[in-house]
Formats: C-alpha cells, structure tokens, sequence
C-alpha cells in the first residue's frame, strides 16, 4: 500500500501544469486543495455551473464532477471522483461550458454535444427533462441549399439557455427566454437558430448570465459604417423627432422601440392572443400616430421658419466641432444669402418634407477609437445627395442653429445615441454644380421620397442596430443632457460666436491604426464593441436602464475601451480590457463588482488592485475572481464579493473590497480561474526548470509596456498634436510620422499582451509564440517606428518645436521623467524625450533575454531550442542596429549644429573625412528650418562641393 502512495505522489508531482485546486466561494482564509480523486491529467479548461463541473484534459477527454442528477446509475450521481464522459471518448473535445445544471462541449471538427438538465430546451432536444449523456446537437444553416452544416468555435451557457460561436463568427442560440436574442414567442427553442441582430458582424466571444447574454464584437472598418435609418425597423416610427417650443426648438431621440423590450410576465400569458387578433389595429394604430407626429411638426415647422430672419444668416463650417468629436466626411454647409427662399405653397411642401424626412447618417465614433484618415477628408458617399433649393435653406438654418451652439451641443449629443454631427452630416449640401441642383429640383418632394425610400431599402442590417441609452446619474453628474435645445432666434447668437464656429480645425494626425494591417489578421483585435440582451432588472445588460431587451444592443460606454474578454455572473457582468482594467455593471449587494459604488446600470472601473493591472477575470454567481500581475510575475488571486460569516461573527459580513488571496501563491502560478454559485477552481501550474516563470515575465512585462506607451500616446502626444501651432511644415510632417508610428507599434504590444494573456490560459507550447511565428510582423513595426524617431531626431526634433508645444513639454515635464523612467532631475528637456521615445529599444532587449531564458529550458539538439535562440538573436541584432541609429542620429545633429565653425578656410583632413562621411546621411533627409534650401541636396562628396554649398547657402 506504500509503494502504491508513492507511485501515485510521484506520478502527481511529475506533472507540472494544468493542477485543480478548489475552494468554497464566500472564505478568503480559505487554502485551496487538490479536486478529490482527480489524476494527475494535465487539465487545459474548466467550468462550473451551480453544482457540478467539467473538466477537460489535454488528451481531449472530458471528466464531469459533482452533483449530476440527469446520470441514470444511482452511483454516478454524486460521484467521489470526476466521471469520464464516455460517449466524448475519441472525439478530441477543444472546449467546453457549463450552465447552472446542464453541460457541452466542441469537438475538434466543429460538432457540439449536450448534455444535463433541459427542461428550458437548453440541450437542445426536444420533449426530454434530462438528457443524461453527451449528444450530438444539429446545427444547419437554412439560407443555404443544400443545408450545411455549422461548425463551432465556442459555447457559453446560462440557466435556461445557450449560446454558440460559429466558426464563421454568428452566434446560434436556443432554449428559452429573452435573453436568446431570437424575435419569436414560442418556447422553448429546441432547433439552434441564428441570431439575425448581429449577422454579418464579426463576433469573438459570447458570455452567458442566468438570465442575459453578451457579445464581443469587432468593430465595423469605417468605409462599411451605414447610415442610421430613418425610422425603427420594426415599430416604423420615427427615430429622431423635433418639437417646437415657444423660444426654442427640441431636437430628441429618445425613441424606445416597444418590440425592443421583453413582455413583462402579467403581459406573457396574453401575448399570443394579442399578437394574432390586433396586429393590423396595431399597425393602423401605428400609421396613424405617425401621421399625427408628422402634423404637428410641419405645424412647428412653419412657426419655426417665420420667426427666422434669413438674411441675418452667415455661413458656417461643421468643423468647428472640436476635434476629439470629429468623423470621417465633409459637411460643408452653404450660405443662406444666396438661396432664394420660396413662396408660401411651396414652402409648406419643404416644411413638409422636412418633417417626414428624419435625420440620418453614419454612426459616431468614439474619440479614443479612431480612424487613420488623409489629412484631406473626402466626402462620405454614404451621405444622402443633396435636397431641393428650398429645403436645403431650412436644413442650413438648422444647422447653422445647431453650429452656433458650439461645443456644448456636441458633449450633448456625444453622451446620446445620435449626435449633433448626424444632424450636420444630413442637412449639408454637398458642393455641386448648378445643374446637379437644378435636377434635384427637378424632382420635387416625392421624387426625392421615392430616392430615400430606395436607399433605405439598400440599407444593410448593421445600419438598423439601436445604441443603448446611458446612466441618467452620469449624465446629470457630467451635465449632459439627452435632449438638445436650440436658439429660436439668431439674434440671440453673437457675430463672434459665429466667427469662431466658421474657423477650421482639423486634427494634425490620428493615432490609432486602421484595420487593413497584417496584424488584425493574426493578433486579436482591440477594435472591439460589447453587445448585451436579455433581463436587464439588476442593471447587468448597461444600456442605463433595467428594462429587458430581445435583440442585441451596443453598450456605448464601453466604446473605445478595447475591451478583449467579457464574463457574465448571474446578475452582473465583467469587461477586460487591453489596459488591464476591468469595467464592471449590474447587481453590487456583495460587491462583487470590485468598487464600493451602488449597484449600476452603466460600466463603471472596477478598483481590484491600484498598481498591478489585472489579465484574467471570472464571474460567479455573486461574486467575482480577478488575476492581477505582481512584481515577481507570479499572477496574484483577487476576490470580491461574498463573504461568509467567521465564527466570531452571528451575520454574513460584506467588505465590499477586494481580497487577495495570500494562500494562493504558495500553489505555483495560476494560469486561469473559474466561479460557480459555491465553489471556485483555478487550474495552477509548476514552475518547473523556469519555463513558467518565463513565460508570465514575457506577458506580465508586454501588458505593462502596453500601458505605458498608451499613456504616452494620451497625455503627451495626442495634447502635443492638437496645438495649433508645432513649428515649421516640414518638422509637422516628421512628428506626424513619429506619432503615426508610434501608434502602430503600440496597437501591436496591446495585440501582443491580449495575445499572450489567451496563450497563458492554452497548452503553452513554446512554437505558438506569436513572438516566434510572426516575427517579421514585430520586427518590420520596431524598424519602422525607430526610423521615423531617428529622422525627427537628425532634423531638429523637439529642440526645433515652436513655443506652445515647448510651453506643453515643460509644464508636464515631471510626467515625462515618469513615464521615461528618468530620476536626474537635472537632466534636460530633450534629452528627457529622447530617452522617452526610444523605449522601444530597450523592448527589444527583453524580447532577446527572455526567449533566451526559454531556450535554456530544452535540449540544445530540440528544435524548439534552435527556433528560441534563433529568435533571440534576430531580436537581439536589431536591437543593436537601431542603437547605433540612434548613435548616429545624435551624432549627425551635433554635427549640424558646429558645422559653421567647421566651415573655415582652413579645414583638416579629419574634419574633411568628418563632413563627407555625414554627406551620405544628409542626401536621404530634408530640412527646411535654418537653411533656405533642402537638406537633402546639401553637397557632393567632394570637399570643394560642400564648402561651395555653404557659402551660397547659408545666411
């Protein structure tokens, strides 16, 4: 019997990774412990519902543990070690998921299987209250002929339902309730059907609540943005209306479609019967509140343009929208002098077009998720073409309300779910030739009506998706408001805030990528939206409400925020973001949303841990578990939520803090966790030979990098490049190309960090570093960027700034020194930022050492050895080549700076060799500061040549 212990303990302690440790969810003295009964199978994923959970293995099997009551052998029930699946056995299971009491799994080859409880149709078989073993679910899609079959990437389950991921990025969804994001009444839904909402989007990963789901979207690439319809897709009335009041004019959007919310449970039991006998009394009902709406505005309308003085009118510019609320397109807006206005029958057909037309446009864009645009913006083609004579007076006098009114009516429209910018983008006329004008004359009210209708009907189903609303508290908190009044009057409005508005602006560059890059394609994308449905009555869904929702809908706050995994408790919901933040919404009575804040209805930052960023996140039933970077890269364990009473205590006690679970260092390094309702899992691995402890260095110090080059890029360079004055054209150019590099580079390290974050959480074989098979990719980026920063450098860089920006580099220089890791407080300006832009250099030297710690951890004759040291070299050698660039960069400045004194009858050989050595660099550079003539045609080789040069040219 000894020898059998110490064959097993030895068995266990050879395995170093992918070890169960669990625990009792609401104890943080708590020490986890070995899962009973378990081997020692390397275990790739976990997943706990309320009482059971699976386990998957790294040979593919699945093993179920817990409470299993759909087993039909009474001793399977309650098992005292996890149960093999048997009927998974050879099918090489790649995930799987667990609900509140039912299970499944993906297979290698796209099959899912089911499993558990299904008296909701979660396992997708009909007529059934258990299915006791795994079986194979049929996933067709009925647009195509013949029907194929869906293959699936991912699974997520709730209570009564479950979501599937396909391989070509459409969720398929099927049980019972609202939270499937299906637009039927009958459940339960036995048959996997689509969820048309987000069809045609590319979906990354589903997340299921108890009761509401989420999806991680990629976000659209800006030429396949489509204009918002002009009415609701399913209720038909108008999305945007406009009232009139006594002195001003209420632009709102505040529609809330009725077929958008879920049916309350006293309305279920009726709604069949409703649906059937009065769907024609509804539409009816419908049409003909519409008409009334269109009434009254053409009524408002009328009073509104004979309280106008319309010589009074001068031309605006749209693009006095500050720059953070700029969008692609141009909207340039005509004077009102020289357009005739019309005679009364004529304009009441304007008014009355105006009032049916509603207003329509691309969806705004966050301003921390741009778009690399031309410094020229072309017109956007998906703006509509331009109205008659008569009606584009009008819509120019809305708008040249609406510019008066300056930034304060684009924070307003910025926290809605339209703004201002789609009103400006749909009453701009776009320049045209008289004749153009004259046919679209021409055509009249119903021609025009006629072209719209047909546009819309072009309209593809991205364009028809509501935005959610926000937090009513936030907005009174930022005083925003979700309704935008303008002036009646124009007197009202001083000459010199109209001046203002007609200048101007453009921003110098855009700092974030586009997706067309290689990258996009091989890393995951930080370009990403969260989309919620479901019940909403804890707030979890975040659109600013608790109202329940039957399709997807975006969650607006959440723009920008480059959020990379999502997970769902039971009334709460968790964001992860690049920047390892997590953002949190929905039930607070534990805190298990990781901030003392009531509960909320919008995302709001979770404060887990100040100073480490956090990487891995998990949400149970009614708290949540965080893994947090530390100093020695050893991943920290939080949790905040409930908390059990200890035995002093008579009451359940709530901190509403998050804790850090001490006892869970002592492991090993923690690779991923997961929560149930009572238990709590994390899979722990051994660092064996250093290979771990390597490998959460190389992701712990790429998050870290990622942050602090987006610092960078927020409070220096991105306040730096909206001054309006930065010095001479030519240095603009060069700093835009600094800045246009630099945003690449730092997309690419947040790809990375995502990218090694989802590594750590896999088998974490050493080849499928992305570091190793795209190297080129992360090579070419570095070269790229540390080229741009040496030309800037040899022609002057930051010296050669005009005042404003030297003001703005010296008001924030503690923060330079901060973020450059520079501690001389006598250290210059320049040299401050110097040091602060070649970061990147010192990047590359870590790349180098830490690959080369993972090779020390194979045999020198293994290829996985060859292609690390390999690797290490390549990172190594360029590391060098751009340190000596920047040697010579310094070098070559220097030299600029003394080489009139140089320049003397009486030269030396050395200064001689001096300047024609430097001749070859100066050809491939262009200046045109200090000198009248471009750098790059300074002289020949020849001595004669440059002393002959100098003196005609230098003043």
């Amino acid at each position: 019997m000894d020898s059998q212990e110490r064959s097993t303990t030895e068995a266990e302690g050879a395995k170093e990774r992918g070890l169960v440790h669990v625990w009792q969810a609401g104890f943080c003295s708590i020490t986890p412990e070995r899962l009973p009964g378990w081997g020692a199978k390397t275990v790739l994923q976990a997943a706990l519902g309320v009482s059971h959970g699976v386990l998957l293995t790294e040979g593919g099997e699945v093993y179920s543990f817990g409470n299993l009551p759909w087993r039909t052998e009474p001793g399977e029930i309650c098992p005292r070690s996890p149960l093999l699946e048997n009927a998974l056995v050879g099918q090489h299971v790649t995930t799987v998921a667990t609900g509140s009491f039912h299970s499944g799994a993906v297979t290698e080859n796209g099959m899912v299987y089911m499993w558990g409880q299904n008296s909701a149709g979660q396992c997708a078989v009909a007529n059934q209250h258990y299915v006791p073993e795994p079986t194979p679910i049929s996933i067709s899609d009925s647009e195509t002929s013949p029907l194929l079959s869906v293959r699936i990437l991912q699974l997520a389950c709730g209570e009564e339902h479950t979501l599937a991921l396909s391989i070509s990025r459409e969720i398929w969804a099927w049980g019972t309730g609202c939270q499937l994001g299906l637009i039927t009444t009958t459940f339960p839904v036995t048959k996997p059907q689509k969820v048309e909402h987000l069809a045609g989007r590319v979906v990354l990963q589903v997340a299921c609540g108890d009761s509401h789901s989420l999806a991680l979207v990629q976000c659209l690439p800006s030429q396949d943005v489509k204009p918002v319809p002009e009415r609701c897709n399913h209720c038909s009335q108008l999305l945007i209306t406009m009232t009139d009041k006594e002195d001003h004019v209420i632009i709102s959007d505040s529609h809330c479609c009725p077929l958008g919310v879920a049916l309350s449970d006293a309305q279920t039991e009726r709604h069949d019967a409703l649906t059937s006998s009065t769907g024609e009394s509804l539409e009816s009902k419908s049409l003909s509140e519409n008409q009334g709406e269109e009434k009254t505005l053409r009524e408002n309308g009328l009073s509104v343009a004979s309280r106008v003085d319309v010589e009074n009118i001068q031309p605006v510019n749209d693009e006095a929208i500050p720059p953070e609320q700029e969008i692609s397109g141009t909207t340039g807006i005509s004077s009102l002098r020289n357009v005739p206005f019309p005679n009364n029958c004529v304009e009441k057909e304007c008014l009355q077009k105006f009032s049916d037309d509603t207003l329509q446009g691309p969806p705004e864009t966050s301003d921390d998720v741009e778009v690399a645009q031309p410094l020229t913006e072309e017109p956007d083609p998906n703006l509509p073409s331009p109205p008659t004579t008569s009606t584009s007076a009008l819509n120019s006098l809305v708008v040249s309300c609406a510019s008066a009114v300056g930034v304060r009516v684009a924070a307003t429209y910025e926290a809605g779910a339209l703004s201002l910018k789609k009103v400006m983008n749909f009453y701009s006329l776009a320049p045209c030739e008289s004749g153009l004008q004259s046919s679209s004359a021409a055509l009249g009210p119903e021609g025009l009506k006629d072209s719209r209708e047909e546009q819309v009907k072009l309209e593809s189903m991205q364009g028809k998706k509501s935005s959610s609303l926000v937090d009513i508290r936030e907005e009174e908190s930022e005083g925003v408001s979700r309704r935008l009044s303008l002036p009646g009057l124009l007197s009202q409005v001083s000459p010199r805030l109209l001046r203002k508005a007609a200048r101007a602006k453009t921003r110098t560059v855009v700092l974030t990528p586009t997706y067309s890059g290689e990258a996009d394609a091989l890393l995951p994308s930080l370009r990403t939206e969260v989309w919620t449905w479901g019940k909403g009555k804890e707030g979890q869904l975040g659109h600013g409400d608790v109202l329940p929702r039957l399709q997807p809908l975006c969650v607006k706050c959440l723009d920008g925020k480059e959020v990379i995994h999502l997970a769902a408790g039971s009334h709460h919901s968790l964001a992860l973001t690049a920047k390892s933040q997590v953002y949190s919404w929905g039930s607070n009575t534990f805190g298990q949303l990781g901030h003392l804040d009531f509960p909320t209805t919008v995302p709001r930052l979770a404060k887990v841990c100040n100073e480490n960023g956090i990487w891995s996140i998990a949400a149970g039933h009614d708290y949540s578990l965080f893994l947090a970077d530390t100093d020695d890269f050893q991943p920290g364990l939080y949790y905040s939520g409930r908390q059990e009473p200890v035995e002093s205590d008579n009451l359940s006690t709530c901190t509403k803090t998050s804790t850090l679970l001490v006892s869970c260092s002592k492991l090993g390094y923690i690779s991923s966790v997961t929560a149930g309702k009572d238990s709590c899992l994390a899979l722990v691995d051994k660092n064996i030979m250093g290979y771990i402890a390597s490998l959460h260095e190389l992701a712990t110090t790429e998050r870290r990098f990622y942050s602090k080059l987006s610092d960078i890029k927020s409070q220096i360079l991105r306040p730096l490049l909206g001054l309006e004055n930065l010095g001479t054209t030519t240095i603009v150019q060069l700093l835009q190309e600094v800045a246009s590099r630099f945003s690449k580079l730092c997309y690419l390290i947040g790809q990375h960090g995502a990218s090694l974050s989802s590594f750590l959480h896999g088998i974490k074989e050493a080849r499928s570093l992305a570091i190793l098979k795209h190297a080129s990719l992360f090579l070419d980026s570095y070269t790229e960027y540390c080229t741009s920063i040496t030309n800037f450098m040899v022609m002057g860089g930051f010296q050669l700034l005009a005042k404003p920006a030297i003001d703005f580099l010296n008001k924030n220089q503690e923060l330079l020194q901060d973020l450059s890791e520079v501690n001389d407080e006598n250290i210059q300006l320049v040299e401050v930022l110097n040091t602060l832009f070649f970061l990147p250099i010192r990047r590359l030297h870590n790349y180098a050492r830490v690959l080369l710690k993972l090779a020390t951890c194979f045999e020198v004759t293994s290829p996985e050895y060859q292609k690390l040291q390999d690797s290490s070299s390549c990172y190594e050698t360029l590391a060098l080549h751009l340190g000596r660039k920047r040697k010579e960069a310094e070098y070559t400045l220097g030299f600029w700076k003394t080489f009139p004194g140089k320049m003397t009858d009486s030269l030396r050989k050395p200064e001689r060799r001096l300047i024609c050595e430097s001749s070859n660099r100066a050809l491939s550079l262009q200046h045109a500061g200090r000198f009248s003539v471009n750098w790059f045609i300074l002289f020949n080789d020849s001595l004669v040549h440059a002393q002959e040069w100098f003196k005609d040219n230098y003043t």
